[in-house]
């Protein structure tokens, strides 16, 4: 393994969609300079100027060959792009030996460039925003707490639902925090999960929707991927015998029924009618600067001893969203702009980081993001 490349302090932040926001201003707080790039330059402009940081962010037009001309070793790449284009982002990175973030699960085409990654000596930190990413650093946190609790001989269940929905329940019980063609895909993908004890997979993910109580209020949750790589993730104990482990979506009561159309179409229509009607539900139901979204990301550990002994407990994001941000632009920014200054920090190793890879991380940049105003509050019992 290589010497980590010093963080030059420069952070390229790719893309200002939905799911940017104060995070970045965070960044130009810490940063040396900070350069914002989108499709041309005078939507850059526009995006600077929305985010209160002119003066302070660069505008750009993005374009892989732009981006590799100011490229230089030690700058840090922000992927807000789609994550099938991340692959192509980290090879400009391993070329220029500039370290690179994104807020995503980790891809078969990232991964592949890893041992690259690593021998050019730069980070790649992935999984560091909302879900996947806050809901890791709650994960390792609950673990941790009952471990030390419970010792490790016991069975446990271990549930972690979020979701963005409507502030305000409409008729579709749904606001399209990303792309409705990113929601389809993700429905039309099959979810792997431990129930009673024994390993499950849903092939249509709606079909497994149950009703889920939180804080009181009633939601709907879903399997979502592959929850089962995660039981190792999150450290917990090879000893402890697991009855639920599932991580998996959550919406407002009454969506099944409101999206009962939209599942029919899953069913029965091929990858260009579901495109289409990614571009009909975008249509339909728009994001308008008028509405309010509301985040909420809810984890829970129960654990039982071999001797009987009990503990349980919770962590609880529920946020909404304001006329400056929205809840799903604060939740995906501000962790992994905090992920971002650690690496400008040069506190993070060389190749394949997540936002939570210990429990002493964990709690370190959940006191970081309780520090700068992102609440959520932790319940333990007995």
């Amino acid at each position: 393994m290589s010497d980590v490349v010093r963080a030059s302090g420069t952070v390229h932040w790719i893309g200002a969609g939905l799911s940017t926001g104060s995070g970045l201003g965070l960044l130009c707080d810490t940063a040396e300079r900070v350069r914002l790039w989108h499709r041309t330059e005078e939507r850059a402009a526009r995006a600077v100027e929305h985010l209160g940081l002119a003066g302070r962010a660069e505008p750009r037009a993005f374009g892989l060959d732009a981006l590799r001309a100011e490229l230089a070793p030690g700058d840090v790449v922000v992927s807000m792009l789609p994550a099938p284009e991340h692959a192509a982002l980290l090879a400009v990175c391993v070329r220029r030996r500039a370290h690179f973030a994104c807020s995503s699960y980790v891809s078969d085409a990232v991964l592949e460039q890893v041992p690259a990654a690593e021998r050019a000596g730069i980070v790649v930190l992935t999984e560091a925003g909302l879900d996947p990413g806050i809901d890791h650093l709650f994960a390792h946190s609950l673990v941790a707490r009952a471990r030390e609790a419970i010792g490790d001989a016991a069975t446990y269940s271990l549930t972690s639902y979020c979701g963005g929905v409507p502030a305000v329940p409409n008729d579709f019980r749904y606001r399209f925090s990303w792309a409705p063609a990113g929601v389809l895909g993700a429905l039309r993908s099959p979810a792997r999960y431990l129930e009673d004890g024994e390993e499950t997979t849903a092939e249509r993910p709606w079909e497994a929707t149950r009703p889920h109580v939180v804080d009181g209020e009633t939601f709907e949750v879903y399997p979502n991927r592959d929850s089962v790589p995660f039981i190792e993730q999150y450290g917990l104990p090879a000893g402890w015998r697991p009855r639920t482990f599932v991580r998996g979506t959550l919406r407002l009561d009454g969506w099944l029924r409101a999206w009962d159309a939209v599942f029919e179409e899953l069913k029965a229509g091929d990858d260009a009618r579901i495109a289409a009607l990614a571009r009909e539900l975008a249509t339909a139901y728009p994001t308008t600067d008028a509405d309010r979204d509301r985040v909420v990301l809810a984890v829970s550990l129960d654990v039982r001893g071999d001797t009987g002994e009990t503990w349980s407990g919770g962590y609880l994001l529920d946020l909404v969203g304001d006329e400056e941000e929205s809840a799903m632009a604060r939740c995906v920014s501000r962790p992994l702009s905090l992920a971002v200054r650690h690496i400008l920090s040069d506190d993070l190793p060389s190749g394949l980081n997540r936002a939570a890879e210990t429990a002493e991380r964990s709690q370190e940049w959940l006191g970081e993001l309780a520090g700068e105003g992102l609440e959520f509050t932790l319940t333990v019992s007995p």
